[in-house]
């Protein structure tokens, strides 16, 4: 069963997602996590880029004498939420096991070294197989739900992982905070982006209906979107 994949993000009106960017400086930003909190969903999901800024260690050694099955392996399955990262091929060195308080869960693929699963399993970081040697977002969903239950899923980028899911027609639901506030540049990181290799797919996205619109103060609004997807194209 697939969750109901709803994409979180805060934007300034010209569609960046690089806070720090933004003029004026602070507009809406502290309005994300709140936000957050009130969908309430069982597991958020960041990209590599995004996830690697929560990191604490240092990559993992290289090499190791055990060997490991490449099946999922879970440290906890009793958790609110978790924090679900993509990281194809093993790059984060986490030196934690949660982020605030949800524990972490790393989406591999087959190809990623045992010296890398063994330094997940010694910071008990929990991770789950996706794919040969790429990662399958339908898959993904797919094992999130019926490992840990989760039925309700808030995609928080970046970009990239937003545009891959876009892309897939697995994003249900678009909740996107719009702040008074611009960045302007070309490059900047936007709501949902591509490869240049990507840039000519097209999302299977047949209709986008506006569900409300949420005055949250100070010129910020919250848009819900609600998403249709062909079936046909989708996963």
């Amino acid at each position: 069963m697939k969750p109901h994949v709803i994409c979180l993000m805060a934007s300034s009106v010209d569609g960046r997602t690089h806070h720090s960017r933004w003029r004026p400086k602070g507009a809406g930003a502290d309005w994300f996590e709140r936000i957050h909190d009130e969908l309430g969903g069982d597991a958020w999901l960041i990209g590599r880029v995004t996830g690697s800024e929560f990191a604490k260690g240092k990559p993992y050694p290289a090499t190791t004498n055990a060997t490991f099955p490449r099946e999922n392996w879970f440290a906890r399955r009793d958790a609110k939420a978790y924090g679900v990262v993509l990281d194809a091929h093993g790059k984060i060195g986490w030196g934690r096991s949660d982020i605030g308080g949800d524990p972490i869960v790393v989406v591999l693929t087959e190809s990623v070294s045992d010296a890398h699963l063994a330094g997940l399993r010694g910071e008990g970081v929990s991770y789950i197989f996706a794919g040969k040697s790429e990662i399958d977002l339908a898959l993904t969903l797919e094992i999130l739900n019926r490992e840990l239950g989760v039925k309700r899923l808030l995609l928080e980028g970046g970009g990239a992982a937003n545009g891959a899911f876009l892309r897939a027609g697995l994003v249900d639901e678009l909740n996107l905070i719009l702040c008074p506030a611009v960045d302007g540049a070309r490059g900047a990181p936007i709501v949902f982006d591509s490869t240049d290799a990507e840039s000519q797919q097209r999302a299977p996205v047949t209709a986008m209906t506006l569900e409300s619109t949420r005055p949250l103060g100070g010129g910020v609004l919250l848009l819900r979107y609600l998403l249709q997807n062909d079936p046909q194209r989708a996963g």
